[in-house]
């Protein structure tokens, strides 16, 4: 269990916290911060969730920098951020800031990704993330932020950033979701 994977790990533990801030009632203050108000338990769940997204940087890096790489890390890594990203996505339909449709697409390509990932280590193949797939996420984490800190900052200049970047999120979702399948089709036909 080396550090990477021990952060990896964090951002696991961090979801359940996530989710209290958003999603009990708290009776804390409301705040405004650049035009947008929002309950201050929201503020910090939000926090939390910048917080454990930018985790997933932090553990790659360090892997990437000290030869830290391991196939459990591989694997741990992008479920982390599935998770963590369902979690928030599902918090934003109940919270009426997300379409259920764009949020049920994004979480089936996901767990779409999960199997076909699944059925490649069961092959002996373990498949890092790509290009596309962090694009995806980064444009999932801006989107998912921005909603969760009720768009501040756009409020002032009335744009709808958050729904902005989740419509952009969905499109890398789908793109990467065909790319990934497509890329590893033959080890889908294989019958054995």
């Amino acid at each position: 269990m080396n550090i990477p994977n021990r952060i990896t790990i964090s951002r696991i533990l961090l979801i359940p916290v996530f989710m209290v801030l958003m999603l009990v009632d708290f009776n804390w203050e409301e705040m405004t911060l650049f035009g947008a108000t929002m309950p201050v338990s929201h503020f910090t769940g939000a926090l939390v969730f910048i917080f454990a997204s930018l985790t997933d940087w932090v553990d790659g890096y360090y892997a990437r920098k000290y030869n830290l790489v391991t196939t459990f890390g591989k694997f741990l890594d992008p479920l982390a951020d599935k998770l963590l990203v369902s979690a928030a996505l599902i918090i934003l339909v109940e919270l009426g800031f997300a379409a259920s449709w764009i949020v049920i697409i994004i979480i089936s390509r996901e767990f779409a990704v999960t199997g076909l990932r699944l059925v490649l280590a069961g092959e002996g193949e373990v498949v890092a993330a790509g290009g596309l797939g962090k694009i995806k996420t980064t444009a999932q984490i801006l989107a998912i932020s921005s909603l969760l800190l009720y768009n501040t900052i756009f409020t002032l200049v009335n744009i709808p950033f958050g729904d902005i970047m989740l419509y952009i999120a969905l499109i890398f979702t789908v793109w990467s979701g065909w790319d990934y399948f497509y890329a590893n089709r033959k080890a889908l036909m294989v019958s054995k």
